[in-house]
């Protein structure tokens, strides 16, 4: 190739190459209007708690267009920040096998003879090739990674919080990743989670985190989208306390969940959400002690219940937290309106998923359990037991297999969210009332084929939804879940809608930063070329003597001048006859 024609080929490549890199950047920062990713919207907004914005088009006509659901979550699961324990070399010198075989040569450690110090000495130096260097390499590949994936998580977040526009956001356990960590590695992954995965994030002030009670205070008011109550609920997290950031049920322990909490809020609370009704005829129709005792229409109201389900079930190692978490899923038992009013809807959230058998989701039931030297409590599980989970399902949703409980059974509105099961699941659990007393058990299907069947809402068929929500890992393709909840006013009950959007893979993220690096080094290069090329620099010379031109050996050189120019003669030694 001519340096003509390679300055034209560079020429060229600089021409297109920004074309695929602005795309590139567009798809990767604006990946949610690509891929249609949004909060899902009520089917409808003819009543008073939903209003109708109109809007006029080119020709005059007015057009009139669902406002927003009331409360959208922006809900992420098993963040899993890792640290300084992951790295191969932490807590250990990047030579160490050089330095032991330093220590051995010069007699520095104790060796039965001088033949098993030598030995002792090749072993290490050979340890230096195979454990020293791949694990350095590795070390330094992980602390790039550690880097980047604390962008790569902020770039879910900033994208989704700036275009999708949520009123409250979650993280649904597992916010780090080891429960073994000491406190200053925790102290460095709670900054890094604050001020870098997460930035512009707050933790829910310990005052706003009310514990269940009669008498309690209204969170927040929906449906009013520019006040400042609404912008401080935009940035302040719903945290849930998952295995790796607290540890399971024989791993738990008081310094544990203190610096837990001190870090993320509590671990154990609830907020309530009213939805004003403006339509006085609407608002008269509400239940009133004194003026319509009558009705079984409540205030709207939305209530989060944030619970730390990690010592749930048997044995625990500190038997004192675990009845605190018990009394807690009392008090929100105790506390809730009755199952035969309306209006009221319950979402609930936790880590750990309810009780499912094995082929339902990608985690099958399992139990592991710590030594008896070492407590005995639980030590991993995948999923609650099947009488904790029951707990949850009869008793805070009041749901029942007996058709002559209170409202029929129906029990509660509401809704299941945790994480956990990284792969995520999305179940429906159900009891049928029709079987006979020793048929009836609860029963859980995949939502989709229960909503083929056509069980949800079906009479005598109680039942609720559990959405286990996929990891936002980049193992996990960064996956972040959208729930609109919104209020009916025909039905008096909130209705929802759940969507999912994911960004891909981590290295799609890399490529795209580092390819827009490169090109803009190469960009900033070649405006300099060119530069040089008008003030008269021959840029084609340079190419051909700096890249096209071969090197020519000196020692060659000597021996073919020294051949054709030093060299003697020889006369022609044939014989003329």
């Amino acid at each position: 190739m001519t340096p003509a024609a390679l300055l034209s080929l560079l020429r060229n490549a600089l021409r297109i190459l920004p074309v695929v890199a602005v795309a590139c950047t567009l798809h990767l920062y604006y990946y949610p209007y690509i891929q249609g990713c949004a909060f899902p919207l009520p089917p409808s907004a003819t009543n008073a708690s939903e209003p109708v914005t109109n809007s006029t088009d080119l020709d005059g006509r007015i057009k009139t267009r669902p406002t927003p659901a009331p409360f959208r979550l922006l809900t992420l699961a098993d963040p899993q920040l890792e640290g300084d324990t992951s790295i191969p070399i932490y807590g250990r010198s990047p030579i160490f096998h050089l330095e032991w075989a330093f220590k051995h040569l010069t007699f520095q450690t104790e060796q039965p003879s001088l033949r098993k110090r030598l030995r002792q000495v090749t072993h290490d130096l050979i340890d230096v090739f195979f454990d020293d260097i791949p694990d350095t390499l590795e070390s330094i590949r992980k602390h790039i990674d550690l880097f980047g994936n604390d962008f790569y998580l902020a770039h879910i977040y900033r994208t989704l919080n700036w275009w999708t526009n949520p009123t409250h956001v979650t993280v649904l356990g597992d916010l780090l990743g080891s429960q073994w960590i000491g406190d200053p590695e925790f102290e460095k992954r709670s900054w890094r989670f604050w001020n870098r995965a997460f930035k512009g994030g707050e933790r829910i002030p310990d005052e706003i985190a009310q514990y269940p009670a009669e008498d309690y205070n209204v969170s927040g008011i929906l449906g009013v989208e520019d006040s400042e109550e609404a912008a401080l609920w935009r940035r302040r997290f719903i945290n849930v306390a998952g295995n790796h950031d607290i540890g399971y049920a024989g791993d738990l322990t008081p310094e544990r969940l203190e610096r837990f909490e001190a870090a993320f809020g509590k671990a154990a609370y609830e907020l309530r959400f009213e939805l004003p009704i403006e339509d006085p005829v609407v608002n008269a129709t509400i239940f009133d002690p004194d003026t319509n005792t009558e009705s079984n229409r409540l205030v709207p109201e939305l209530r989060i219940v944030n619970i730390n389900n990690m010592n749930l079930d048997t044995p625990a190692l500190n038997q004192s937290l675990q009845d605190d978490t018990y009394a807690f899923i009392n008090a929100v038992i105790h506390t809730a309106s009755a199952v035969e009013y309306k209006g009221h809807f319950t979402l609930v959230l936790t880590h750990m998923p309810l009780y499912k058998p094995e082929g339902i989701c990608v985690d099958a039931p399992f139990f592991d359990f710590h030594e008896a030297h070492e407590g005995g409590g639980v030590k991993e599980q995948n999923q609650l037991s099947a009488d904790a989970s029951k707990g949850f399902l009869e008793g805070i949703y009041g749901l029942n297999g007996d058709a002559n409980a209170p409202a029929g059974g129906i029990g509660r509105k509401g809704l299941i969210m945790n994480g956990h099961d990284h792969a995520g699941c999305d179940t429906y659990h159900f009891i049928n009332q029709s079987l006979p007393g020793d048929e009836r058990r609860w029963q859980v299907a995949r939502w989709d084929t229960a909503r083929d069947d056509d069980l949800p809402g079906h009479p005598g068929i109680p039942g609720i939804r559990e959405i286990t929500v996929r990891s936002m890992m980049a193992d996990f393709h960064g996956n972040a879940g959208l729930l609109s909840i919104w209020f009916d006013q025909d039905s008096w009950e909130w209705k929802y809608e759940w969507a999912t959007c994911q960004l891909g893979r981590q290295y799609y993220w890399w490529f795209v930063h580092s390819f827009d690096i490169v090109l803009i080094m190469a960009l900033i290069g070649y405006v300099g070329l060119e530069m040089a090329i008008a003030s008269g620099f021959d840029a084609e010379k340079w190419i051909e003597q700096t890249f096209l031109t071969p090197s020519t050996s000196p020692s060659t050189s000597t021996r073919e001048n020294g051949a054709n120019a030093g060299g003697p003669k020889h006369e022609d030694r044939t014989t003329r006859i």
